[in-house]
């Protein structure tokens, strides 16, 4: 190794592989092929393998003996997440890099784009995610059905994860800066198989890491077949529903601010009909709008205080009422079927309306009122 080699900071790619002898040589030579154009980091390539009975492992030890650079590490397979757990704990530990990539073995990443992921690092991102789902990406060979699972798996992550403003949660080809990734805790992302691609892109962004998406075209597969199987979907399936509760902070506090919501609503009917003679139909409007006034300012200042945009006070106010109102006349709508059509007690309809609102009112304010900032191009 040169001595500017040694003053260089390391990007280390780690693939992990299993029956992949059709193309792990053909990948690595390609990462090798841009090696030398990057002159900002050292590129070391770190091969997980899941103890492949096909010769995976005797062709990277092949490649060892010509190419330094190169580390293998072996195990069980345990599934995906497992590999890379193991391949980012031989990289932190042992390679120590500035940049880890993340990269799959079977040809559909085109190492090219690696020199696009460091030029991005050294400008500020620290994580660059290679998108298949916005402008200038391709997915030439997926079909309809592929694409249309892609896309729906991609919005569950997005809009239960909070992870709304990525288009790509599920890539599996990144470049992520080691000191963000130092500070997630990769033990609690449980996950074995393919969906730690996702877990990780949510804890990474929960840990604020400053990202950008990079488009990418997806290729077909050179060799070998697909190891996505019927289990990986399942796990991630489950999986979205740890996403959620990981990420269930800003909703916690969603709801202790809906139950004083609940309370201003209720103490402003009930004294409104109980001791000043107005009516169910014109108390319940106030009752709403006063409680619209108290949740704002509660969400403002305490929710979603960490949601930093450039909507004014006075915008931000403007764009609550209106869901508010949308969620308040489905609310309201809800009170008077129940009381006039059903004639049930007037209290108890009251309750009713404001449970089905809620959930509107959350995922409203949530994108679009106390929207997180979108990625920076």
């Amino acid at each position: 190794m040169s001595q500017l080699s040694k003053n260089k900071p390391i990007a280390c790619v780690v693939i992990p592989t299993f029956n992949e002898k059709e193309n792990i040589k053909n990948t690595i030579l390609k990462v090798i092929e841009i090696r030398d154009s990057i002159v900002s980091h050292d590129i070391k390539i770190v091969i997980v393998d899941d103890d492949s009975p096909d010769g995976t492992q005797e062709i990277v030890a092949q490649l060892m003996q010509s190419f330094e650079y190169i580390h293998m590490i072996k195990g069980e397979k345990l599934g995906l997440g497992n590999a890379y757990k193991r391949g980012f704990a031989f990289a932190l530990n042992l390679i120590n890099p500035e940049l880890i990539i993340q990269m799959d073995a079977d040809g559909q990443h085109d190492p090219i784009v690696i020199k696009e992921f460091i030029r991005q690092a050294n400008s500020g991102k620290e994580l660059v995610i290679g998108s298949r789902f916005i402008k200038g990406s391709s997915t030439p060979n997926f079909s309809l059905w592929r694409k249309f699972i892609s896309l729906v798996g991609n919005f569950l992550v997005r809009y239960l994860g909070g992870v709304y403003m990525i288009r790509d949660c599920t890539s599996g080809f990144r470049c992520i800066n080691t000191d963000v990734l130092r500070q997630c805790n990769l033990e609690n992302l449980s996950t074995r198989g393919y969906s730690f691609q996702s877990s990780l892109i949510c804890e990474l962004m929960r840990n604020k890491a400053n990202a950008i998406e990079v488009p990418i075209v997806f290729s077909k597969r050179e060799g070998g077949l697909s190891k996505l199987t019927l289990e990986d979907q399942i796990e991630f399936l489950i999986n979205i529903i740890r996403i959620r509760f990981r990420n269930s902070e800003d909703f916690l506090r969603y709801c202790i601010v809906g139950t004083m919501g609940v309370f201003v609503n209720s103490l402003t009917y009930f004294t409104l009909t109980r001791f000043a003679n107005f009516t169910p139909e014109t108390a319940y409007p106030i009752a709403i709008e006063l409680s619209i006034i108290s949740n704002f300012i509660c969400h403002n200042f305490w929710t979603f205080i960490q949601r930093n945009n450039d909507i004014s006070f006075v915008g931000r106010f403007i764009k609550f009422h209106i869901v508010a109102g949308i969620s308040g006349t489905i609310n309201y709508l809800f009170f008077l079927v129940l009381i006039n059509a059903l004639l049930l007690n007037d209290i108890f309809s009251l309750f009713v309306g404001i449970g089905v609102a809620t959930i509107f009112n959350y995922a409203g304010n949530s994108l679009w009122t106390f929207r997180r900032e979108d990625l920076r191009k």
